[in-house]
């Protein structure tokens, strides 16, 4: 398995930790939360990780260069300019040795209890895979009833986000994203004329009509976002629960 973690957060909602150190670095147990997150994808399968840096991104080539996980990890350093998630991800992609087969792309401040190496098997038959939840939100991405994703809504705005004309919005199964998908390389073509910067998640949005991209539903999902200060005693206790 080939896996990317987004590093390269401002992590605003940590501050003021972050106004110090990147988010991937904020311990948690007495680990940085980049370390949970290539512990956890090494223990799926993961034999190449591509991280991508850019707040405080010499913190963490420094710790990956003094910390050795058994693994290939590489970098990826938008030091100069942040890319978004999907300008992001086009940036690594040649950073893989195995440029046919999918990556599992994992946000740094996300925990869970989803089995990945399951969920990266679960994808090789579509060209994206998204980890959805019933997480209660504004903001929802709308499937079908086969689970292939069709659009975008924000339910306090009305707001639709669809490449399909007359879409019933009342008729899809509406999911929050979790912030770990696969992703299959061929969609890269896609990707060519896009700006520099760019969402990932509006990338999919734009070209869900032409790719299959599916959601995975697990009943059982444990998840949680360290995206703030008042998350980190959580995270503790939910990592003692899981490990």
């Amino acid at each position: 398995m080939q896996a990317m973690i987004f590093a390269a957060g401002l992590g605003t909602r940590l501050k003021p930790l972050t106004d110090r150190m990147p988010k991937a670095l904020v311990p948690v147990c007495g680990k940085p939360l980049l370390a949970h997150t290539i512990e956890r994808l090494k223990g799926a399968g993961a034999d190449e990780i591509v991280v991508n840096v850019h707040h405080f991104s010499q913190q963490i080539v420094d710790y990956l260069a003094t910390h050795d996980f058994g693994i290939r990890i590489k970098i990826s350093d938008e030091s100069d300019r942040l890319l978004d998630t999907g300008g992001g991800l086009r940036k690594a992609l040649p950073l893989f040795s195995r440029q046919d087969k999918p990556v599992l792309i994992h946000n740094v401040d996300i925990l869970s209890n989803i089995p990945l190496e399951d969920f990266y098997a679960s994808h090789q038959e579509n060209d994206a895979t998204l980890l959805v939840s019933e997480r209660q939100t504004s903001r929802y991405l709308l499937f079908d009833d086969k689970d292939r994703l069709v659009g975008w809504t924000n339910i306090s705005t009305g707001e639709v986000k669809t490449p399909y004309k007359d879409l019933d919005v009342a008729s899809c199964r509406r999911y929050a994203f979790s912030g770990i998908h696969c992703f299959s390389p061929r969609l890269g073509r896609l990707m060519t004329d896009l700006p520099d910067k760019f969402s990932i998640i509006d990338f999919y949005l734009s070209v869900c009509d032409k790719a299959v991209i599916k959601g995975h539903f697990q009943k059982d999902l444990r998840l949680l976002d360290v995206g703030k200060l008042d998350s980190l005693e959580q995270a503790e206790a939910f990592l003692e629960g899981i490990i």
